[in-house]
């Protein structure tokens, strides 16, 4: 991962922040897990995925004024419906989120620029951090969103996990 030469100095606009603090929590915790599932979760390592057993973890955008909260169950990542008291939170701007998701910026350049923040338990944080350093993770690319390629995907998914015909439920 090579980090770029100069920080952006892009924050999200106000009114578009506004309008984002309004949205209901749990709907975009429930993405995010969603995400987190089809992409990381199998690729946990035991250990890790015992040290982040019932513990809660939130995602807080900063500019946008969103909180992600999740927690994982020993065998995937949750939702939690409710903002509750976490084990983790780790803030940073939208902007610095999406150029860590691509592989643009490293979380320890960020974090000593204060760009990036983590409060709670920082023995779990580094924990998740060297997890995510350590794995093999697809760079982000907001093209992948576009309802066509989630529609594909969702259709590829499915017909992987289809029942065949005599299978047990």
């Amino acid at each position: 991962m090579q980090p770029t030469a100069a920080p952006s100095s892009f924050v999200l606009p106000a009114p578009a922040a506004a309008v984002l603090a309004r949205l209901p929590a749990y709907p975009g915790s429930l993405l995010l897990v969603t995400a987190l599932n089809l992409g990381l979760a199998s690729q946990l390592p035991a250990d890790v995925r015992r040290h982040l057993s019932g513990r809660k973890l939130r995602i807080h955008v900063r500019d946008a004024r969103l909180t992600f909260d999740f927690s994982w169950s020993g065998q995937h990542f949750v939702a939690c419906t409710a903002p509750q008291d976490t084990d983790l939170t780790i803030s940073a701007s939208a902007h610095d989120f999406l150029r860590l998701a691509r592989r643009q910026e490293d979380p320890d350049t960020l974090f000593f620029s204060r760009r990036l923040s983590m409060e709670g338990d920082t023995e779990l944080g580094l924990i998740i951090k060297n997890t995510l350093d350590a794995l093999e993770l697809p760079v982000f690319d907001p093209q992948q969103l576009t309802p066509p390629r989630v529609l594909e995907r969702l259709a590829a998914w499915r017909m992987r996990n289809a029942r065949r015909p005599g299978e047990a439920p």
